[in-house]
């Protein structure tokens, strides 16, 4: 039943709004300058099937109202994040960024800080970030350690160690200036850790503090803030190297094709491609090229130029926020001529392709080799992991556009099979899976792969023709890697050169590798 728009009250001021299914957990969240007219939108008739799946999800709405614009776009970004709603774009490379955390403790530490699949960071204290995986602010966490003269002991020891010794702590485990001086070191260092600006002013501080120092003179307290400042010095130095290192332009474009858009991007260093990725995401809600360009340099080394092949909605608002957070001024262009775009038209010569096969040349393969109805954009990979009779779990896989979408994973504990019965196993992972999906109304895959034989495979088919499914589905077996299609006595043999076949390969060890892991994790929390 689709929800009644007309029994809540709706502002009429700029915020977010954050639409919740049956069980309340969130599945979409947009922005709006006007949240009544934003979300009323989403009840006409004339909307495309993704958002049309969307509504029909909704069954409460819940809004957070803003000063203006820009705070909407930045709470919504940040909220994206946090609840990772299945709506939303979201980008799959969390291995990109990190964040820091300065620890609850009577003597603070600086560790980096971890973050669980639904976002919550873990550990107590106060977290900072997102800083991209080559950023010195990680890369010399030692540095900023030994520049702010904070402590790495995991309990405090009674007496003073190498550390102390060696210039890098100042021993607040013994010493009673160390431990009244400890407070002002951290929050010099959570100054730092706020931003560049922040970096410049605590510098000038340290400088003046040095010279009057020397005035009075207390020699060895200008020495130390002069250590202090070299260290800061090299810090600063290598964030300058990494931006030098870096290009200053970034290249996106992208293609619309039925309810769903392809982004592609080149990352030139002196003059040259030295990078590139593709991402995917549904046009649903407010899902949008701006929106993603927000998204990816939350993540990613904000460029001076980013070159684009559609100006995106609330470009000067993007370029205002982009050179806030950069400390440079950022420009969203779109080339007009020259070398530029000739790389912009490459893109969407790119875009082109990828739509017009269908993505990567080894699903292409699959679809011709299994006689598949249609290109496998999405393959889900199934595979039972045993260590005894009394720990066995189940793991899946999921592949998008013949890439990994871990956000995508499921892991299964196996509830109604006893000792080890890898068929019984399988067929109740699979029924569990689809079933789920089935009460949804989630997007099927377009090819289903087991690990393992022509039994697994007949314990699957059984599960989803008990579901009343016909989807695609054959086994991959290791030693040969033979391909098993349900109704063929023999298997199918894909020469081991074949994209297609790497493309399963990659699917099953991923599902056996998350799977062992979940395994361990299972057997050390039962030894615990």
């Amino acid at each position: 039943m689709t929800f009644d728009i007309s029994k809540i009250i709706i502002p009429t001021d700029p915020g977010i709004y954050l639409m919740k299914d049956l069980d309340g957990t969130i599945i979409y969240i947009g922005k709006a300058k006007n949240l009544k007219n934003r979300v009323r939108s989403y009840f006409n008739k004339n909307q495309n099937y993704k958002t049309q799946k969307l509504v029909e999800n909704i069954s409460d709405i819940e809004f957070v109202l803003t000063d203006n614009e820009s705070e909407a776009f930045l709470l919504e970004s940040n909220m994206i994040k946090k609840h990772r709603p299945r709506f939303n774009i979201e980008l799959k490379d969390q291995q990109r960024y990190t964040y820091l955390r300065i620890s609850d403790e009577k003597y603070p530490r600086l560790l980096v800080s971890r973050r669980t699949r639904d976002g919550k960071f873990l550990g107590k204290g106060k977290t900072f970030g997102p800083f991209t995986q080559g950023s010195s602010k990680l890369l010399t966490i030692g540095t900023l350690r030994k520049t702010f003269q904070i402590r790495i002991c995991k309990t405090l020891p009674k007496k003073v160690c190498l550390e102390y010794h060696l210039g890098n702590c100042e021993g607040p485990c013994e010493f009673k200036d160390a431990q009244e001086q400890y407070s002002k070191h951290v929050a010099a260092l959570k100054d730092v850790l706020k931003g560049k600006n922040q970096t410049k002013i605590f510098t000038k501080k340290l400088e003046d503090e040095m010279y009057q120092a020397a005035k009075l003179q207390q020699f060895e307290r200008a020495k130390d803030i002069r250590d202090t400042l070299v260290r800061l010095g090299s810090l600063q130095t290598k964030q300058k190297m990494e931006y030098v290192e870096n290009s200053d332009e970034e290249y996106f474009g992208i293609g619309i094709q039925e309810h769903s858009a392809t982004v592609m991007n080149f990352r030139m260093i002196n003059g040259v491609i030295r990078d590139s990725d593709k991402f995917f995401f549904d046009l649903v809600g407010d899902n949008s090229f701006s929106n993603f360009l927000y998204q990816y340099y939350s993540t990613h080394k904000i460029p001076k130029f980013i070159l684009v092949s559609q100006l995106p909605e609330n470009k000067k608002l993007l370029e205002s926020l982009f050179s806030e957070q950069s400390g440079f001024t950022v420009q969203i262009l779109v080339p007009g001529k020259g070398k530029k775009k000739d790389i912009i038209d490459l893109i969407l010569k790119n875009i082109r392709l990828i739509h017009s096969k269908g993505g990567d040349p080894g699903l292409i393969e699959l679809r011709d080799i299994l006689h598949l109805p249609v290109i496998p954009n999405i393959i889900e990979c199934f595979d039972i992991s045993n260590h005894g009779d009394d720990f066995a779990v189940g793991s899946m896989s999921r592949f998008v556009g013949g890439i990994p979408n871990k956000s995508g994973y499921r892991k299964f504990k196996i509830k109604t099979v006893s000792g080890r019965d890898d068929f019984a196993m399988i067929s109740e992972i699979i029924k569990r899976r689809y079933y789920r999906l089935l009460e949804e109304n989630s997007e099927l895959p377009d090819l289903i792969v087991i690990d393992g034989g022509k039994g697994q495979l007949s314990a699957a088919m059984k599960s989803l023709t008990s579901l009343g499914l016909k989807l695609p589905c054959i086994s991959l077996a290791k030693e040969n890697e033979e391909v098993y299609v349900p109704k063929n006595k023999n298997p199918i043999l894909i020469p081991k050169y074949k994209s297609s076949l790497k493309i399963l390969q990659h699917a099953r060890d991923e599902t056996h590798r998350f799977g062992v892991a979940y395994n361990r994790t299972i057997r050390k929390n039962q030894i615990k």
